[in-house]
């Protein structure tokens, strides 16, 4: 706001009194405001951007000025014209006398930097600013040089769309817009099923283009709309793939960088006490400063279990965040933990004597052999090595800012630091903008490609609300509501889309040979929905599913020979060309001690090794939730990798949405939050959600309402049952085949019938309701109704049985504004659903339930059971079933 204000050169007086006059106190207190800025930077004796040009046009103003700053030059020449705001056009005007040369360069379809004050006009208004058409001439440049006719042509359709161009003249707008072809080269649209396929696919492009086409890293680029959100995956996978890349320091936040944030978070904890958590135990552990992988980490958890019998029952997370704080003794021959620990308690010491952050930070950082690692990486030259790069100039970059924080010491300066690091989105970071060097691929965001080429470009992740972003930045004032004349409407929404479609252009001009455009067109959420933009490129959209691997990397290679060497239908002499090939790589010799290709050794197969016992360690006894309970049983596979294994991916909107739906349940339910406050409550949270698009989260919060509206009428309608309890917990010992099972868990409500019953009722936030025959045999439901009967809540009704459950699906309609409800009957009514001599032979189907379940635990073999729910499945990409076996 205060940048716009000098840039029009309004004075705080100004500003105060435009707001006076629109009666919107907001801008007359700004005013005051931008005076007290200015009187501060007056007493510092500093300067900001604005405020220097604004300055410099004063001094102009000064008979004798001007004419000593052009004495020695003969013309002004002018880059991007239409790139320029108000302050500094009204500058060069009162530096350039009338009849001086002046050469401006501009192009109004690309002009992108509106949120600046600059506008495309700016091209038109150049005749009027320097004396009139008799002494100003437009040369239109007709040739697009290095532009082939199909990228002329992508790009011609959608400077169409922008409508008549900002200059005088028809002949002249007319030739601007037909430029002729200056080169040959190739222009793809191509739609991908996920965010990864599309990295993937991404990496394989740019390598072949390498690889194949001899083109040079440095003459590759990918270009995105949003720096912090896109580019820190994206780049991750580049890496991980072997291709060099290059991303200006201060286009990814420190804070986004993997290298940095186990140091943060180990500082975090130190500046805390020295205490982790599980969660952030377990996220230390699993760093690159941890050392960890999934593997040890599990092995650790059953070695701390062994060691004190006490602690047999409680969860191995817990126990390895006791051990990395010092509350828990270390088992023997675990250096690794106690290197971990011993550098935590010395931050933390250091912290708690009033050392500042840096001293903290290097301390846990050089106690490691973390830094020897990455620099062995970098310096091998291998697949690693852009990575290695990578993290090590982001941990630099992390100690420099440190040094230079002027963050108070002890565990408030601490706090102050990483409060510091995490603000900081986009950090000014010079050093690490001036390491891009040219010799990598660059990844970057359409507005910094400005002014830069190069032969092959890929315009990524082109998503309908990522682009056009048409988000209203600045929710207080909108500064370009401010002219000279007063407080206008600022800019429309059809303003904006335009200038995304300009950048969405400029993106794709960058591209001099080939132009790659991609977008993800997924079927898991609403949001995977590609931009409107792909269409107006006028090329036919190609869909790209998971490629096929390709062979431009060594492990690539590797892998690919040990497929077919496996492979019981290649034929012999394939197979016997892959052994020979993997006989050759297995045997080269190390390079800087290293092995090229150590999986190429037979003795590092796992499916060459001798099969461990089926047999799963003992648990003791078992402990089951009802939704284990039928996750194991709908999937044993599926239950493995995201309780055991960890493997769930992060929760999507849907998932969150999900739980703010049933916690306004709750509350409601409980008298805590009235009818009409819940509305409210939705309102405070809503901010708070993850929403990859405004769209989405306008469509999802009329979904959310509505869902809330049925609760509520349901309530209603059930105002005279009595109920026990809301989020009831229980814990009870059920026998099943002569072996006890702990059922543990907690019911949404729980209502006593008027025979003295209980009646469990769960609330369902999904968008898919089983069949009535599916829901009467529900495990979850089921394990809600043995609870009742082997007497879990004795406390709040003794002797009670069950009279059955009840599973209300608040996103889905029923009758009236109610939410659709299934039944399931009571042990009593249906105690078996089948003939099934098996489940017969137990007291219940659900004790045959049960009883399957703790036999698949036992036994800790988890097969793969296609089905419907496969579809959702968030881990199917591990899934044998679906991707073929598995050595």
């Amino acid at each position: 706001m205060l940048a716009r204000a000098r840039q029009l050169g309004l004075d705080p007086a100004d500003v105060a009194a435009h707001g006076r006059e629109a009666g919107e106190r907001g801008w007359a207190d700004l005013g005051a405001f931008m005076a007290e800025y200015l009187d501060v930077l007056d007493a510092e004796a500093r300067l900001d951007y604005a405020e220097l040009v604004h300055r410099a046009r004063l001094l102009l103003e000064h008979p004798g000025v001007r004419d000593a700053l052009l004495a020695d030059v003969g013309a002004v020449y002018v880059d991007e014209w239409c790139e320029l705001d108000p302050a500094q056009i009204a500058l060069l005007r009162s530096l350039v006398p009338d009849g001086f040369p002046v050469v401006a360069l501009a192009d109004p379809d690309t002009a992108i930097f509106s949120f600046r004050g600059a506008h495309p006009r700016a091209a038109a208004e150049f005749v009027r600013l320097f004396g009139g058409s008799d002494r100003v001439g437009i040369e239109v440049l007709t040739t697009a040089h290095g532009q082939s006719p199909a990228l002329v042509e992508a790009l011609g359709a959608v400077r169409r769309r922008l409508g008549a161009p900002a200059l005088d003249g028809a002949d002249t707008a007319r030739a601007y817009r037909a430029p002729r072809p200056g080169g040959s080269g190739t222009v793809g649209v191509w739609t991908l099923p996920d965010e990864a396929t599309q990295a993937r696919v991404i990496a394989g492009e740019l390598r072949a283009a390498h690889l194949e086409r001899d083109v040079p890293w440095g003459d590759m680029a990918v270009l995105v709309r949003s720096g912090r959100r896109q580019i820190p995956a994206l780049a991750r996978v580049l890496a991980d793939a072997g291709i060099p890349v290059e991303v200006a320091g201060d286009e990814i936040g420190l804070a986004a960088e993997l290298a940095v944030r186990p140091l943060l978070l180990a500082l975090e904890v130190a500046g805390a006490g020295g205490v982790p958590d599980a969660d952030e135990a377990h996220r230390l552990l699993l760093s690159g400063w941890g050392g960890f992988d999934a593997v040890s980490v599990r092995r650790l958890g059953r070695r701390l279990r062994a060691a004190d019998p006490a602690a047999a029952t409680m969860p191995a997370e817990t126990l390895i965040a006791q051990a990395l704080a010092g509350t828990r003794a270390v088992p023997e021959g675990e250096e690794a933990l106690a290197l971990r620990r011993d550098l935590l308690a010395g931050a933390t010491a250091v912290v708690a004597r009033g050392g500042r952050p840096d001293e903290a930070l290097w301390l846990l950082w050089d106690g490691t052999d973390w830094p020897a690692a990455l620099r062995s990486e970098a310096l091998r030259g291998q697949d690693s090595a852009p990575r290695a790069h990578r993290d090590l100039d982001a941990v630099t970059a992390l100690f420099r800012l440190a040094h230079e924080s002027l963050a108070p010491p002890g565990a408030e300066g601490v706090r102050w630091f990483l409060a510091e690091v995490a603000q900081q989105q986009i950090p000014a970071d010079s050093q690490r903008e001036a390491a891009v060097a040219g010799r990598g691929v660059r990844v970057l965001t359409a507005h910094r490609a400005k002014g830069h080429h190069w032969p092959f470009v890929v315009v990524a992740g082109v998503q309908e609300g990522i682009w056009p972003d048409i988000t209203r930045h600045g929710s207080v004032f909108d500064p370009l509501r401010l002219s000279t004349a007063g407080l206008g409407d600022g800019v429309q929404t059809r303003e904006l889309v335009a200038s995304e479609r300009r950048l969405f252009l400029l993106a794709c001009s960058r591209a001099t040979d080939r132009l790659l455009v991609t977008a993800v067109e997924g079927v898991e959420g609403e949001e995977d929905r590609p931009s409107r933009f792909l269409a107006e490129l006028g090329r036919a959209v190609r869909r790209v599913e998971a490629p096929e691997p390709r062979l431009t990397t060594l492990r690539a290679l590797v892998a690919e020979l040990r497929r077919v060497l496996q492979d019981a239908s290649a034929s012999p002499t394939l197979r016997s060309a892959a052994a020979q090939r993997l006989a050759r790589l297995a045997d080269a010799g190390e390079v800087d001690g290293l092995r090229p290709a150590p999986d190429a050794d037979p003795h590092r197969w796992w499916g060459m090794r001798p099969p461990t016992s089926w047999a799963a360690p003992a648990r003791g006894t078992l402990q089951l939730s009802p939704s284990q309970l039928q996750s194991i049983l709908q999937c044993p596979r599926q239950y493995f990798l995201q309780r055991e294994a960890r493997a769930d991916p992060p929760r999507r909107s849907a998932t969150i949405l999900g739980s703010v739906i049933h916690a306004v349940a709750e509350r409601a339910a409980t008298g805590e939050l009235s009818p009409d406050s819940a509305a409210d409550l939705l309102d405070e949270v809503w901010a708070d959600i993850p929403f990859p698009a405004a769209w989405l989260s306008a469509s999802e919060r009329v979904e959310a309402d509505a869902a809330v509206a049925r609760f509520l009428a349901w309530q209603a309608g059930h105002e005279h049952a009595d109920v026990v309890g809301v989020e009831v917990p229980f814990a009870v010992e059920v026998q099943v085949d002569g072996h006890p099972v702990t059922l543990r868990g907690a019911v949404d409500r729980l209502e006593r019938t008027p025979q003295g019953h209980l009646r469990v009722i769960d609330f369902k936030t999904g968008r898919h309701a089983p069949t009535t025959a599916e829901a009467a045999a529900m495990p979850q439901i089921g394990v809600y109704q043995l609870a009742i009967e082997a007497g879990a809540f004795a406390d709040a009704a003794p002797g009670a049985s069950s009279a059955g459950g009840s599973l209300v699906y608040l996103r889905m309609d029923s009758t009236e504004g109610y939410p659709k409800e299934l039944r399931q009957p009571s042990l009593t009514e249906a105690p078996h659903l089948s003939d099934d001599p098996e489940e017969l032979a137990h007291p219940t189907w659900v004790h045959h339930r049960v009883a399957q379940a703790r036999r698949i635990l036992a036994e800790g073999s988890f097969e793969a059971r296609p089905g419907d729910h496969c579809t959702y499945c968030p881990v199917r990409s591990s899934c044998p079933a679906r991707s073929g076996q598995v050595v």
